[in-house]
Protein backbone atom coordinates (compact mmCIF):
# COMPACT_ATOMS: atom_id res chain seq x y z
CA UNK A 1 0.00 0.00 0.00
CA UNK A 2 1.58 3.40 -1.26
CA UNK A 3 0.94 6.21 1.83
CA UNK A 4 0.16 9.71 0.37
CA UNK A 5 3.22 11.91 0.48
CA UNK A 6 2.13 14.45 2.65
CA UNK A 7 5.50 16.70 2.58
CA UNK A 8 5.94 19.07 -0.06
CA UNK A 9 9.57 18.81 -1.08
CA UNK A 10 11.17 22.07 0.15
CA UNK A 11 12.33 24.94 -2.10
CA UNK A 12 16.12 23.59 -3.36
CA UNK A 13 18.60 26.25 -4.01
CA UNK A 14 21.58 24.38 -6.23
CA UNK A 15 24.41 26.54 -7.20
CA UNK A 16 27.10 24.58 -6.54
CA UNK A 17 29.00 22.17 -8.44
CA UNK A 18 31.30 19.30 -7.30
CA UNK A 19 34.42 19.52 -8.88
CA UNK A 20 37.69 18.03 -7.93
CA UNK A 21 36.67 17.24 -4.85
CA UNK A 22 35.43 20.96 -3.93
CA UNK A 23 31.51 22.25 -4.09
CA UNK A 24 31.99 25.43 -5.86
CA UNK A 25 29.58 28.31 -7.56
CA UNK A 26 28.19 27.28 -11.63
CA UNK A 27 29.96 29.27 -14.04
CA UNK A 28 26.42 30.35 -15.49
CA UNK A 29 24.61 30.78 -12.32
CA UNK A 30 21.60 28.93 -12.07
CA UNK A 31 18.26 28.15 -13.48
CA UNK A 32 14.76 27.29 -12.66
CA UNK A 33 13.14 23.90 -12.27
CA UNK A 34 9.58 23.41 -12.91
CA UNK A 35 6.92 21.34 -10.95
CA UNK A 36 5.22 19.34 -14.00
CA UNK A 37 2.19 18.85 -12.07
CA UNK A 38 1.67 22.21 -10.38
CA UNK A 39 3.81 24.01 -13.03
CA UNK A 40 4.88 25.80 -9.73
CA UNK A 41 9.00 26.44 -9.16
CA UNK A 42 10.79 23.34 -7.14
CA UNK A 43 13.95 25.47 -7.35
CA UNK A 44 16.73 26.46 -9.27
CA UNK A 45 19.87 23.61 -10.60
CA UNK A 46 23.55 25.12 -11.25
CA UNK A 47 23.66 26.21 -14.39
CA UNK A 48 27.33 24.96 -15.86
CA UNK A 49 29.34 26.18 -18.72
CA UNK A 50 31.72 24.39 -21.07
CA UNK A 51 34.65 25.54 -18.64
CA UNK A 52 32.96 24.25 -15.98
CA UNK A 53 32.71 20.56 -17.82
CA UNK A 54 36.44 20.49 -19.13
CA UNK A 55 37.24 21.37 -15.78
CA UNK A 56 34.87 18.27 -14.26
CA UNK A 57 36.67 16.44 -16.74
CA UNK A 58 40.13 17.25 -16.29
CA UNK A 59 39.35 16.34 -11.96
CA UNK A 60 38.28 13.16 -13.22
CA UNK A 61 41.16 12.28 -15.06
CA UNK A 62 44.06 13.06 -12.49
CA UNK A 63 41.74 11.28 -10.13
CA UNK A 64 41.91 8.05 -12.37
CA UNK A 65 44.81 6.36 -11.18
CA UNK A 66 44.26 6.91 -7.61
CA UNK A 67 40.57 5.28 -7.79
CA UNK A 68 41.80 2.51 -10.56
CA UNK A 69 44.53 1.01 -8.15
CA UNK A 70 42.57 1.43 -5.04
CA UNK A 71 41.80 -2.25 -3.74
CA UNK A 72 38.41 -3.68 -5.29
CA UNK A 73 37.40 -4.29 -1.35
CA UNK A 74 37.98 -0.70 -0.36
CA UNK A 75 35.93 0.21 -3.35
CA UNK A 76 33.29 -2.13 -3.28
CA UNK A 77 32.77 -0.67 0.50
CA UNK A 78 32.34 3.02 -0.25
CA UNK A 79 29.22 1.49 -2.71
CA UNK A 80 27.74 -0.44 -0.10
CA UNK A 81 28.12 2.45 2.14
CA UNK A 82 26.42 4.63 -0.99
CA UNK A 83 23.21 2.32 -1.06
CA UNK A 84 23.16 2.59 2.87
CA UNK A 85 23.13 6.50 2.84
CA UNK A 86 20.54 6.80 0.05
CA UNK A 87 18.04 4.33 1.85
CA UNK A 88 18.68 6.49 5.12
CA UNK A 89 17.20 9.44 3.16
CA UNK A 90 14.78 7.89 0.97
CA UNK A 91 12.28 9.92 2.95
CA UNK A 92 13.98 13.26 1.53
CA UNK A 93 14.88 11.96 -1.83
CA UNK A 94 10.99 10.70 -2.66
CA UNK A 95 9.40 13.94 -2.55
CA UNK A 96 11.73 15.92 -4.38
CA UNK A 97 11.62 13.18 -6.88
CA UNK A 98 8.24 13.14 -7.41
CA UNK A 99 8.07 17.16 -7.39
CA UNK A 100 10.52 17.62 -10.50
CA UNK A 101 9.72 14.71 -12.34
CA UNK A 102 5.78 14.21 -11.54
CA UNK A 103 5.92 10.23 -11.04
CA UNK A 104 3.61 9.23 -9.18
CA UNK A 105 3.97 8.00 -5.89
CA UNK A 106 3.35 4.39 -6.37
CA UNK A 107 6.42 5.12 -9.19
CA UNK A 108 8.10 6.83 -7.08
CA UNK A 109 8.63 4.85 -4.06
CA UNK A 110 9.17 1.31 -5.73
CA UNK A 111 10.93 2.00 -8.53
CA UNK A 112 12.75 5.81 -8.30
CA UNK A 113 14.16 6.27 -4.86
CA UNK A 114 14.71 2.37 -3.62
CA UNK A 115 16.27 0.89 -7.30
CA UNK A 116 18.74 3.36 -6.80
CA UNK A 117 19.62 2.07 -3.93
CA UNK A 118 19.38 -1.38 -4.91
CA UNK A 119 21.70 -0.87 -7.87
CA UNK A 120 24.17 0.83 -5.67
CA UNK A 121 24.62 -2.19 -3.60
CA UNK A 122 24.43 -5.18 -6.56
CA UNK A 123 27.72 -3.44 -7.68
CA UNK A 124 29.34 -3.65 -4.01
CA UNK A 125 29.98 -7.38 -4.30
CA UNK A 126 33.19 -8.87 -5.52
CA UNK A 127 33.82 -8.20 -9.58
CA UNK A 128 36.86 -10.82 -9.49
CA UNK A 129 34.54 -13.27 -11.22
CA UNK A 130 34.54 -10.63 -13.96
CA UNK A 131 38.01 -9.07 -13.76
CA UNK A 132 40.36 -11.89 -14.42
CA UNK A 133 39.87 -15.21 -16.32
CA UNK A 134 42.67 -17.05 -16.89
CA UNK A 135 43.25 -19.43 -20.03
CA UNK A 136 44.76 -23.16 -19.96
CA UNK A 137 48.44 -23.39 -21.08
CA UNK A 138 49.31 -23.60 -24.96
CA UNK A 139 52.59 -25.32 -26.25
CA UNK A 140 53.70 -22.79 -28.71
CA UNK A 141 55.84 -23.72 -31.10
CA UNK A 142 58.99 -21.92 -31.89
CA UNK A 143 58.64 -19.37 -35.14
CA UNK A 144 60.45 -15.76 -36.55
CA UNK A 145 58.72 -13.96 -33.60
CA UNK A 146 59.50 -15.77 -30.64
CA UNK A 147 60.87 -19.86 -28.59
CA UNK A 148 58.55 -21.97 -28.00
CA UNK A 149 57.38 -23.06 -24.94
CA UNK A 150 54.31 -23.49 -22.81
CA UNK A 151 52.67 -19.92 -23.01
CA UNK A 152 50.22 -18.76 -20.40
CA UNK A 153 47.67 -15.96 -20.63
CA UNK A 154 45.26 -13.81 -18.30
CA UNK A 155 42.34 -11.71 -19.59
CA UNK A 156 41.88 -8.89 -17.46
CA UNK A 157 39.08 -5.99 -17.45
CA UNK A 158 40.74 -3.02 -16.58
CA UNK A 159 38.86 0.56 -16.03
CA UNK A 160 37.75 2.20 -19.42
CA UNK A 161 38.99 5.49 -17.47
CA UNK A 162 37.03 8.72 -17.35
CA UNK A 163 33.24 8.28 -18.37
CA UNK A 164 30.65 11.00 -18.66
CA UNK A 165 27.24 9.88 -16.99
CA UNK A 166 24.53 11.59 -19.51
CA UNK A 167 20.89 10.35 -18.56
CA UNK A 168 17.30 11.19 -19.48
CA UNK A 169 14.85 12.74 -17.47
CA UNK A 170 12.39 9.91 -16.49
CA UNK A 171 14.27 8.02 -13.95
CA UNK A 172 16.94 10.27 -12.91
CA UNK A 173 18.33 8.83 -9.99
CA UNK A 174 17.63 4.98 -10.86
CA UNK A 175 19.22 5.88 -14.79
CA UNK A 176 22.15 7.65 -13.11
CA UNK A 177 23.07 4.90 -10.38
CA UNK A 178 22.87 2.35 -13.02
CA UNK A 179 25.78 4.03 -14.56
CA UNK A 180 27.76 5.33 -11.87
CA UNK A 181 27.61 2.56 -9.78
CA UNK A 182 28.98 -0.41 -12.05
CA UNK A 183 31.87 2.29 -13.58
CA UNK A 184 32.50 3.06 -10.13
CA UNK A 185 33.05 -0.96 -9.24
CA UNK A 186 34.95 -1.39 -12.18
CA UNK A 187 37.77 1.27 -11.16
CA UNK A 188 36.65 4.17 -13.63
CA UNK A 189 36.23 7.92 -12.35
CA UNK A 190 32.68 9.68 -13.28
CA UNK A 191 31.52 12.77 -14.68
CA UNK A 192 27.59 12.98 -13.59
CA UNK A 193 25.42 15.12 -16.02
CA UNK A 194 21.89 14.98 -15.78
CA UNK A 195 19.21 15.56 -17.24
CA UNK A 196 18.29 19.25 -17.12
CA UNK A 197 14.63 19.10 -16.55
CA UNK A 198 14.67 16.96 -13.17
CA UNK A 199 18.28 17.19 -12.39
CA UNK A 200 18.02 18.36 -8.31
CA UNK A 201 17.54 14.57 -6.85
CA UNK A 202 20.82 13.94 -9.20
CA UNK A 203 22.39 16.34 -7.14
CA UNK A 204 21.70 14.65 -3.66
CA UNK A 205 22.71 11.57 -5.26
CA UNK A 206 26.50 13.33 -5.58
CA UNK A 207 26.29 14.78 -2.15
CA UNK A 208 25.84 11.24 -0.44
CA UNK A 209 28.58 9.93 -2.53
CA UNK A 210 30.82 12.83 -1.54
CA UNK A 211 29.72 12.47 2.03
CA UNK A 212 30.34 8.76 2.03
CA UNK A 213 34.05 9.20 1.00
CA UNK A 214 34.66 8.83 -2.44
CA UNK A 215 37.73 10.29 -3.36
CA UNK A 216 38.18 14.13 -4.80
CA UNK A 217 37.79 14.06 -8.67
CA UNK A 218 36.03 10.27 -8.15
CA UNK A 219 32.71 11.75 -8.05
CA UNK A 220 32.12 14.81 -10.57
CA UNK A 221 28.81 17.16 -11.17
CA UNK A 222 27.99 19.10 -14.32
CA UNK A 223 24.17 20.08 -14.52
CA UNK A 224 23.54 22.49 -17.29
CA UNK A 225 19.98 23.78 -19.01
CA UNK A 226 21.86 24.02 -22.71
CA UNK A 227 23.51 21.14 -24.29
CA UNK A 228 26.96 22.74 -24.82
CA UNK A 229 28.31 20.86 -21.42
CA UNK A 230 27.08 17.85 -22.22
CA UNK A 231 28.30 18.53 -25.59
CA UNK A 232 31.99 19.25 -23.99
CA UNK A 233 32.01 16.54 -22.30
CA UNK A 234 31.42 14.46 -25.38
CA UNK A 235 34.54 16.32 -27.23
CA UNK A 236 36.77 16.12 -24.47
CA UNK A 237 39.98 14.21 -24.81
CA UNK A 238 39.82 13.49 -20.78
CA UNK A 239 37.12 11.35 -21.48
CA UNK A 240 37.13 7.91 -22.40
CA UNK A 241 33.37 6.80 -22.18
CA UNK A 242 30.05 7.81 -22.87
CA UNK A 243 27.11 6.08 -21.77
CA UNK A 244 23.96 7.98 -22.31
CA UNK A 245 20.27 7.26 -21.64
CA UNK A 246 17.95 9.45 -24.07
CA UNK A 247 16.60 9.66 -27.47
CA UNK A 248 17.53 7.98 -30.83
CA UNK A 249 18.16 12.20 -32.15
CA UNK A 250 20.58 12.99 -29.26
CA UNK A 251 22.21 9.34 -29.18
CA UNK A 252 23.37 9.76 -32.80
CA UNK A 253 25.11 12.83 -32.84
CA UNK A 254 27.05 11.83 -29.64
CA UNK A 255 28.41 8.52 -31.47
CA UNK A 256 29.08 11.07 -34.39
CA UNK A 257 31.14 13.45 -32.19
CA UNK A 258 32.43 10.36 -29.72
CA UNK A 259 33.52 9.03 -33.47
CA UNK A 260 36.61 11.83 -33.70
CA UNK A 261 38.36 10.41 -29.92
CA UNK A 262 37.33 6.85 -30.54
CA UNK A 263 35.01 7.29 -27.10
CA UNK A 264 33.44 3.96 -25.55
CA UNK A 265 30.31 4.19 -26.22
CA UNK A 266 27.41 2.68 -24.00
CA UNK A 267 23.74 4.01 -25.90
CA UNK A 268 20.26 3.24 -24.35
CA UNK A 269 18.51 4.92 -27.22
CA UNK A 270 14.47 5.02 -27.93
CA UNK A 271 11.97 2.49 -28.30
CA UNK A 272 8.73 1.29 -30.13
CA UNK A 273 7.61 -1.81 -28.05
CA UNK A 274 5.48 -4.08 -29.84
CA UNK A 275 3.45 -6.06 -27.68
CA UNK A 276 2.01 -9.26 -29.70
CA UNK A 277 -0.94 -10.55 -28.52
CA UNK A 278 -2.48 -13.80 -29.99
CA UNK A 279 -5.63 -15.34 -30.24
CA UNK A 280 -5.19 -18.01 -27.41
CA UNK A 281 -3.46 -15.40 -25.28
CA UNK A 282 -4.42 -14.60 -21.64
CA UNK A 283 -6.36 -11.39 -22.91
CA UNK A 284 -6.34 -9.97 -19.14
CA UNK A 285 -2.76 -10.15 -18.74
CA UNK A 286 -2.14 -8.74 -22.02
CA UNK A 287 -4.56 -5.79 -21.88
CA UNK A 288 -2.41 -4.78 -17.84
CA UNK A 289 0.92 -4.96 -19.93
CA UNK A 290 0.04 -2.86 -22.65
CA UNK A 291 -1.99 -0.66 -20.39
CA UNK A 292 1.30 -0.43 -18.27
CA UNK A 293 2.08 2.72 -21.02
CA UNK A 294 -0.87 4.68 -19.95
CA UNK A 295 -0.05 3.78 -15.50
CA UNK A 296 3.63 3.78 -15.72
CA UNK A 297 5.19 6.96 -15.71
CA UNK A 298 2.33 7.95 -18.25
CA UNK A 299 4.38 6.16 -21.22
CA UNK A 300 7.42 8.29 -20.46
CA UNK A 301 9.87 5.16 -20.70
CA UNK A 302 11.54 3.74 -23.58
CA UNK A 303 9.93 0.30 -23.04
CA UNK A 304 7.13 0.86 -22.78
CA UNK A 305 4.37 -1.34 -25.30
CA UNK A 306 3.46 1.29 -27.40
CA UNK A 307 2.44 -0.64 -30.38
CA UNK A 308 -0.72 -3.37 -29.32
CA UNK A 309 -0.10 -5.90 -32.17
CA UNK A 310 -2.87 -8.28 -31.85
CA UNK A 311 -4.89 -11.42 -33.65
CA UNK A 312 -7.43 -10.51 -35.35
CA UNK A 313 -9.95 -12.87 -33.74
CA UNK A 314 -9.18 -11.26 -30.60
CA UNK A 315 -8.65 -7.44 -31.58
CA UNK A 316 -11.89 -6.02 -30.67
CA UNK A 317 -12.03 -7.24 -27.22
CA UNK A 318 -8.56 -6.49 -27.13
CA UNK A 319 -9.44 -2.87 -27.72
CA UNK A 320 -12.59 -2.69 -25.84
CA UNK A 321 -10.84 -3.91 -22.58
CA UNK A 322 -7.82 -1.68 -23.17
CA UNK A 323 -10.89 1.78 -24.01
CA UNK A 324 -12.16 0.54 -20.13
CA UNK A 325 -9.19 0.12 -18.75
CA UNK A 326 -8.03 3.36 -20.14
CA UNK A 327 -10.90 5.40 -18.77
CA UNK A 328 -10.69 3.86 -14.98
CA UNK A 329 -7.41 5.29 -14.74
CA UNK A 330 -7.39 8.20 -12.11
CA UNK A 331 -4.70 11.06 -14.00
CA UNK A 332 -4.29 13.82 -11.54
CA UNK A 333 -2.11 15.02 -8.71
CA UNK A 334 1.19 12.44 -8.12
CA UNK A 335 0.82 12.79 -4.17
CA UNK A 336 -2.03 10.77 -4.03
CA UNK A 337 -1.77 7.47 -3.49
CA UNK A 338 -4.52 6.58 -5.83
CA UNK A 339 -3.29 8.57 -8.75
CA UNK A 340 -2.12 6.38 -11.64
CA UNK A 341 -1.46 8.42 -14.52
CA UNK A 342 0.98 11.68 -13.67
CA UNK A 343 1.84 14.80 -16.25
CA UNK A 344 4.50 14.75 -18.75
CA UNK A 345 7.62 16.36 -17.68
CA UNK A 346 6.99 19.53 -19.42
CA UNK A 347 4.98 22.10 -21.50
CA UNK A 348 7.39 21.01 -24.98
CA UNK A 349 6.92 17.29 -23.90
CA UNK A 350 3.01 17.74 -23.92
CA UNK A 351 2.91 19.94 -27.05
CA UNK A 352 5.05 16.55 -28.89
CA UNK A 353 2.77 14.47 -27.43
CA UNK A 354 -0.77 16.58 -29.05
CA UNK A 355 1.26 16.70 -32.22
CA UNK A 356 1.58 12.91 -32.48
CA UNK A 357 -2.05 12.56 -31.71
CA UNK A 358 -3.15 15.25 -33.71
CA UNK A 359 -0.82 13.40 -36.95
CA UNK A 360 -2.77 9.86 -35.72
CA UNK A 361 -6.21 12.03 -37.03
CA UNK A 362 -4.74 13.41 -39.78
CA UNK A 363 -3.22 10.16 -40.63
CA UNK A 364 -6.64 8.11 -40.88
CA UNK A 365 -6.09 6.38 -36.99
CA UNK A 366 -9.32 6.52 -34.83
CA UNK A 367 -8.85 8.23 -32.02
CA UNK A 368 -11.07 5.17 -29.51
CA UNK A 369 -10.35 7.18 -25.95
CA UNK A 370 -8.41 10.30 -24.81
CA UNK A 371 -6.74 12.09 -26.84
CA UNK A 372 -7.05 15.40 -25.34
CA UNK A 373 -6.43 17.04 -21.67
CA UNK A 374 -7.98 16.24 -18.57
CA UNK A 375 -10.67 18.68 -18.53
CA UNK A 376 -10.64 17.87 -14.39
CA UNK A 377 -7.32 19.41 -14.28
CA UNK A 378 -6.15 23.42 -15.29
CA UNK A 379 -2.56 23.68 -14.40
CA UNK A 380 -0.39 20.77 -15.03
CA UNK A 381 1.44 19.05 -17.98
CA UNK A 382 -1.32 16.45 -18.25
CA UNK A 383 -2.63 14.29 -21.64
CA UNK A 384 -5.16 11.74 -21.21
CA UNK A 385 -4.57 7.86 -21.33
CA UNK A 386 -4.81 7.72 -25.52
CA UNK A 387 -6.03 4.48 -27.36
CA UNK A 388 -5.54 4.72 -31.71
CA UNK A 389 -5.93 2.04 -33.96
CA UNK A 390 -4.93 2.31 -37.22
CA UNK A 391 -1.74 0.94 -39.28
CA UNK A 392 2.10 0.13 -38.84
CA UNK A 393 2.56 2.75 -41.73
CA UNK A 394 1.42 5.66 -39.77
CA UNK A 395 3.60 8.41 -38.03
CA UNK A 396 2.47 7.33 -34.38
CA UNK A 397 2.77 3.76 -35.06
CA UNK A 398 6.32 4.54 -35.94
CA UNK A 399 7.78 6.92 -33.89
CA UNK A 400 8.78 7.14 -30.18
CA UNK A 401 6.09 9.42 -28.98
CA UNK A 402 7.10 9.41 -25.25
CA UNK A 403 3.66 9.86 -23.89
CA UNK A 404 0.44 8.27 -22.32
CA UNK A 405 -0.56 6.88 -26.05
CA UNK A 406 -1.10 3.63 -27.77
CA UNK A 407 -1.67 2.61 -31.19
CA UNK A 408 -3.22 -1.01 -31.87
CA UNK A 409 -2.96 -3.01 -34.86
CA UNK A 410 -4.36 -6.46 -35.89
CA UNK A 411 -2.90 -8.76 -37.91
CA UNK A 412 -4.14 -12.67 -38.79
CA UNK A 413 -1.49 -14.86 -38.77
CA UNK A 414 2.08 -15.46 -36.91
CA UNK A 415 3.94 -14.55 -40.01
CA UNK A 416 2.13 -11.58 -40.42
CA UNK A 417 2.28 -10.41 -36.65
CA UNK A 418 6.04 -10.87 -36.76
CA UNK A 419 6.75 -8.72 -39.64
CA UNK A 420 4.73 -5.96 -38.07
CA UNK A 421 6.52 -6.00 -35.06
CA UNK A 422 9.78 -5.96 -37.10
CA UNK A 423 8.90 -3.58 -39.17
CA UNK A 424 10.25 -0.20 -36.80
CA UNK A 425 13.54 1.28 -36.88
CA UNK A 426 13.51 0.47 -33.39
CA UNK A 427 14.66 -2.46 -31.09
CA UNK A 428 14.66 -2.29 -27.65
CA UNK A 429 11.74 -4.54 -25.36
CA UNK A 430 8.71 -6.30 -27.38
CA UNK A 431 6.36 -8.55 -25.51
CA UNK A 432 4.85 -11.86 -26.64
CA UNK A 433 1.11 -13.67 -25.44
CA UNK A 434 0.94 -16.43 -26.26
CA UNK A 435 -0.98 -19.57 -24.03
CA UNK A 436 1.28 -21.63 -26.31
CA UNK A 437 4.83 -21.15 -24.74
CA UNK A 438 6.58 -22.82 -27.21
CA UNK A 439 5.39 -20.47 -30.08
CA UNK A 440 5.91 -17.66 -28.00
CA UNK A 441 9.63 -18.18 -27.62
CA UNK A 442 9.24 -19.57 -31.32
CA UNK A 443 8.57 -15.70 -31.96
CA UNK A 444 10.55 -14.62 -29.65
CA UNK A 445 13.66 -15.42 -30.81
CA UNK A 446 12.33 -13.93 -34.51
CA UNK A 447 12.26 -10.77 -33.23
CA UNK A 448 15.12 -7.95 -33.80
CA UNK A 449 15.32 -6.73 -30.73
CA UNK A 450 17.25 -6.40 -27.18
CA UNK A 451 14.57 -7.94 -25.11
CA UNK A 452 11.71 -10.35 -25.48
CA UNK A 453 9.11 -10.42 -22.11
CA UNK A 454 6.75 -13.40 -22.89
CA UNK A 455 3.59 -13.12 -21.20
CA UNK A 456 5.12 -10.78 -18.74
CA UNK A 457 6.40 -6.99 -18.48
CA UNK A 458 8.93 -7.85 -15.32
CA UNK A 459 12.30 -7.39 -16.04
CA UNK A 460 15.02 -9.83 -15.14
CA UNK A 461 17.64 -7.29 -13.07
CA UNK A 462 20.76 -9.83 -14.30
CA UNK A 463 19.92 -10.00 -17.52
CA UNK A 464 21.66 -7.81 -20.16
CA UNK A 465 19.82 -4.85 -21.64
CA UNK A 466 20.12 -2.28 -24.29
CA UNK A 467 18.65 -2.47 -28.00
CA UNK A 468 18.80 -2.86 -31.37
CA UNK A 469 18.75 -1.09 -34.43
CA UNK A 470 18.01 2.81 -33.60
CA UNK A 471 17.62 1.44 -30.16
CA UNK A 472 21.16 1.52 -29.07
CA UNK A 473 24.29 0.44 -28.76
CA UNK A 474 25.97 -1.98 -25.55
CA UNK A 475 24.49 -3.73 -22.75
CA UNK A 476 24.68 -2.97 -19.63
CA UNK A 477 22.75 -4.77 -16.04
CA UNK A 478 23.95 -6.94 -13.61
CA UNK A 479 27.60 -8.32 -15.08
CA UNK A 480 27.19 -7.22 -18.26
CA UNK A 481 27.22 -3.85 -16.50
CA UNK A 482 30.48 -4.52 -15.20
CA UNK A 483 31.94 -5.79 -18.85
CA UNK A 484 30.15 -2.57 -20.52
CA UNK A 485 32.46 0.34 -18.10
CA UNK A 486 35.62 -2.15 -18.86
CA UNK A 487 38.10 -2.79 -21.39
CA UNK A 488 39.98 -6.09 -21.82
CA UNK A 489 43.62 -6.41 -21.78
CA UNK A 490 45.41 -9.87 -22.57
CA UNK A 491 48.50 -10.92 -20.79
CA UNK A 492 51.00 -13.29 -21.84
CA UNK A 493 53.69 -14.92 -20.55
CA UNK A 494 55.94 -17.97 -21.14
CA UNK A 495 55.87 -20.81 -18.03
Amino acid sequence: MVSAVTDAAPRREERRLLIGGAWGDAGGGAYEIVNPATEDPVGVAPEATVSDAEAAAAAARAALPGWAGTAADDRLALMAEAAKAIRSRAGELLPLVIAETGATAAVGSRMQVPVAADRFERYSRDVRHVAQRSFPPQVAPSTPLAPGGLVSALALRQPVGVVACITSYNFPLVNMAGKVAPALAMGNTVVVKPAPQDPLAVVELVRILDEVGFPPGVVNLVTSSAPDPAAALVASPDVDMVSFTGSTEVGTRIAQAGGSTMKRLLLELGGKGACLVFEDADVQGATACIGSTWSFHSGQICTAPTRAVVQRGVFDQVVERLAKYATVLKVGDPTEPDTVVGPLISSAQRARVEAYIASGRDEGAEVVTGGGRPAHLSRGFYVEPTLLTGTNAMTVTREEIFGPVVVAVAFDDEDEGVALANDSPYGLYDYVFSADTAKALRVGRQLRCGHVGINTAQRHHEAPFGGFKLSGVGRDGGDYGLEAYSELQSIVWMS
